[in-house]
């Protein structure tokens, strides 16, 4: 289950609209691999994650034709011809296919390929970023504790994080 993060935003009255997009830990970036997908519910919405060779993408997981689960699609490219009987297969999975219509989505971009002006898939911003944890570090009750060294001292060691996580920002 997606795990929320800062959710906790604070407007100030500045008579300015603020637009605060919440931030969800979707996966660990090895439970997608290149050319899957994991479907996820955020919020209130179900997404699609998609990662096209190393990048992520998210998109709604509702056709704009008829309501239909958009990211259980079948994922394809395109077929071009410069010339009559030589063809060449481009953008191999960046290409999204509704289940129940047949309609056509830039995975990308969201964007129709059967009207392209008029229909697109809502898509949501997406980042890998090495930690889980993000939020507003001044809330650190340990830095308002005024503390003493001790007379020991505790042998330490160098350690990082090794995993990144796969991070969608809903508004």
């Amino acid at each position: 289950m997606p795990v929320p993060i800062n959710l906790t935003p604070t407007p100030y009255n500045t008579g300015y609209t603020l637009n605060i997009m919440a931030k969800y830990v979707v996966a660990n970036i090895n439970e997608i691999p290149p050319g899957e997908r994991k479907i996820v519910e955020v919020g209130e919405r179900v997404v699609g994650i998609f990662n096209i060779n190393g990048e992520f993408f998210a998109l709604r997981n509702n056709c704009p034709h008829t309501g239909g689960p958009l990211c259980e699609g079948h994922l394809t490219g395109f077929l071009e011809s410069s010339v009559p009987g030589e063809y060449k297969y481009v953008r191999k999975g960046e290409i999204l296919r509704c289940p129940w219509h047949g309609w056509e989505f830039d995975v990308k971009t969201g964007q129709s390929w059967w009207s392209p002006t008029r229909r697109r898939a809502r898509k949501y911003k997406v980042s890998v970023e090495s930690s889980p944890v993000c939020g507003n570090e001044n809330n650190n009750e340990a830095a308002e504790t005024t503390l003493q060294k001790g007379p020991h001292i505790a042998e330490t060691y160098s350690a990082s994080v090794e995993k990144r996580y796969v991070i969608v920002e809903i508004p």
